[in-house]
């Protein structure tokens, strides 16, 4: 199980990495974008996916992802259950929904 501590930690580590408390929910941006936000009651977690991909995702593992709430199906968006998220999945997502927002420099050095 994942936990957003756990996320914190790992977005601490993330250059041009902020975290925000916006309406009572923590959401992780860089800049104004936001990469990861978490439900109020901190069950699931938002974060930045491929929209062609997103479907793919929800069908292979539909007990792990969701599809976001309708209003936000026009972003790059797709949700998490936090249960049943191992840490090492957690990593993978939360980092590569970071690299979607910054310039490809700043992660080219993040990983080189």
């Amino acid at each position: 199980m994942v936990t957003v501590e756990d996320v914190r930690r790992l977005a601490a580590t993330f250059p041009r990495s902020s975290e925000h408390l916006i309406r009572d929910r923590i959401k992780f941006r860089v800049g104004s974008i936001v990469y990861v936000a978490f439900s109020r009651d901190e069950t699931l977690m938002g974060f930045a996916f491929p929209k062609e991909e997103r479907a793919a995702l929800v069908a292979a593992e539909p007990d792990k992802f969701l599809l976001p709430p309708e209003s936000d199906l026009r972003f790059n968006w797709a949700v998490a259950r936090l249960a049943v998220l191992d840490p090492d999945e957690m990593r993978e997502l939360v980092l590569e929904a970071w690299r979607m927002v910054v310039p490809k420099k700043v992660y080219a050095a993040y990983v080189g």
